[in-house]
């Protein structure tokens, strides 16, 4: 099956309220998948319900081959791992008790527990109570638990939310890596760069409702008018269309040693979530 996840048509309500709807896409085996939008706009509910902790009003769900009721039973939980705000650990608990814990919960060994230590890099902490850690190592440890078992799908809900740059970039390098190694991963964010720079596909969320999903490459070049800005080193300035005629122009000046500046006019995802819903990304 080249699709770990098949959502066709679901919505979700709560009384009155829609929280999700006629929602309809699929992710790919081996891919990072971005689920992008400001908070409120249904990605919490989303993942609750790919996860088993909540039923879909209407629709139908498959993820990993399991549907209906299925999804969220035992042999369903040892496939995928979650990384979320109500992800816990033992507070009076080492950073390394609370991994073997785990490990045990989860029938793997105590190597098993020390790959995930190195992989985590909190070998100097392990000794460390998991309540005296900074936020950022508390995370850490949340995510190692989460890969314990060798999850299939890694469902990570903000898990870069409020940490420093140093740990963030800690994280992503992680995150990689792990992609690398086979493992799909589901990310919910409203951090439209960090979505940029580790997603292969992101969907754009507002109100419940998908309004874009495509490549951040290809939402980018859409969005753009499609020009490139070059100034020589006579302070120059020229915008030019993507075409052959300008491509041979900028060698002419890199042959002439007179290309100084040049840049495309490419958006971000958060001006490209602006231009579509008119709102911004908080």
């Amino acid at each position: 099956m080249n699709n770990i996840i098949h959502m066709s048509d679901i919505s979700k309500r709560f009384g009155n309220k829609v929280a999700i709807e006629h929602l309809d896409f699929k992710v790919k085996r081996g891919e990072i998948f971005g689920f992008l939008g400001p908070s409120g706009a249904g990605k919490t509910t989303t993942i609750n319900m790919l996860t088993g902790n909540t039923v879909p009003s209407k629709g139908s769900l498959n993820v990993m081959d399991f549907t209906g009721s299925s999804i969220g039973n035992k042999a369903f939980l040892s496939k995928i791992g979650i990384l979320s705000d109500e992800s816990t650990a033992y507070q009076r608990l080492s950073v390394w008790d609370n991994l073997k814990i785990f490990a045990k919960l989860y029938n793997q060994s105590i190597k098993k527990a020390e790959e995930i230590l190195d992989f985590i890099n909190l070998n100097k902490e392990k000794k460390t109570l998991f309540k005296n850690l900074s936020k950022g190592m508390k995370q850490r440890v949340l995510l190692g638990r989460s890969l314990l078992h060798n999850p299939e799908l890694l469902f990570l809900d903000e898990p870069t939310a409020s940490l420093d740059p140093t740990t963030m970039e800690y994280i992503h390098k992680g995150l990689v890596q792990l992609n690398k190694q086979g493992t799909t991963i589901f990310l919910t964010t409203h951090n439209m760069e960090e979505a940029t720079k580790l997603c292969h596909r992101v969907a754009l969320l507002n109100e419940g409702r998908i309004q874009l999903l495509d490549t951040p490459e290809n939402l980018r070049y859409r969005f753009s008018n499609q020009q490139i800005k070059v100034i020589n080193c006579k302070n120059e300035i020229k915008y030019l269309p993507l075409t052959e005629e300008t491509g041979e122009y900028i060698k002419t000046l890199i042959h002439d040693n007179n290309l100084k500046y040049i840049s495309t006019d490419l958006p971000h995802l958060d001006e490209i979530f602006i231009k579509v819903t008119g709102k911004e990304l908080v």
